[in-house]
């Protein structure tokens, strides 16, 4: 049996990933401890769906980072990892966190995204929700998809472990690629985090390596 992961989630909007993984928790299905759910915003919906399942919760509001107009990443990542180092999580979940998170040497490896195209595809400062889905509509794409990541300091190019396809069709809006890639994404976030709780992922450079 994989060991429950203590884990963080981080969020920005709606927090249907994170309800997502409420769910399949409360189903037994995924063995994890949410341990905090931490919004970059306050009155998001990712709140209430924690706070109805009992999870604690805090904002560390992004608006409150900004220097002339400027976001200072710098400033809110330090603000973060004074809250999330002495928890001492085993993994930290990026859940629709629309802010830049540097990360310090001793959480490399230890926290993982999911970006809904396949990367290195449609990705990249400021490809992010609905902007993301417009781009594959407006490119012509047959294929789309989600990537799970490790993150590091750079956007969207840590080290993928696994990756899920859905078709695109010519008639679709970018509404209905959003539809269909997260239903996707729903199958590919838990996976990774069965994966990581079973010591199954090893990186090497770029490469996840999956072990049978």
């Amino acid at each position: 049996m994989p060991e429950k992961l203590k884990i963080i989630a981080m969020l920005s909007g709606g927090g249907t990933t994170l309800q997502n993984i409420i769910d399949l928790r409360n189903a037994g299905e995924l063995d994890v401890d949410i341990d905090l759910v931490i919004s970059s915003k306050e009155g998001v919906k990712g709140l209430e769906r924690a706070k109805a399942h009992g999870i604690e919760t805090m904002v560390v509001p992004s608006k409150d980072y900004y220097r002339g107009g400027r976001p200072d990443w710098k400033a809110m990542s330090e603000k973060l990892n004074s809250i999330i180092l002495p928890r001492k999580p085993d993994l930290i979940c990026l859940c629709g966190f629309m802010c830049f998170y540097e990360l310090p040497p001793e959480l490399l490896g230890k926290v993982v995204n999911i970006h809904p195209s396949l990367i290195p595809s449609f990705c990249g400062k400021g490809m992010c929700g609905h902007f993301v889905h417009e781009a594959v509509v407006e490119s012509g794409v047959k294929v789309s998809g989600c990537t799970v990541h490790f993150v590091t300091n750079e956007y969207d190019a840590g080290p993928i472990i696994l990756q899920r396809a859905c078709p695109v069709y010519d008639t679709d809006t970018p509404d209905d690629v959003a539809a269909r890639v997260f239903v996707e994404e729903c199958k590919a976030y838990p996976e990774a985090l069965r994966l990581v709780a079973e010591k199954r992922l090893t990186i090497e450079g770029k490469i996840v390596r999956v072990k049978k």
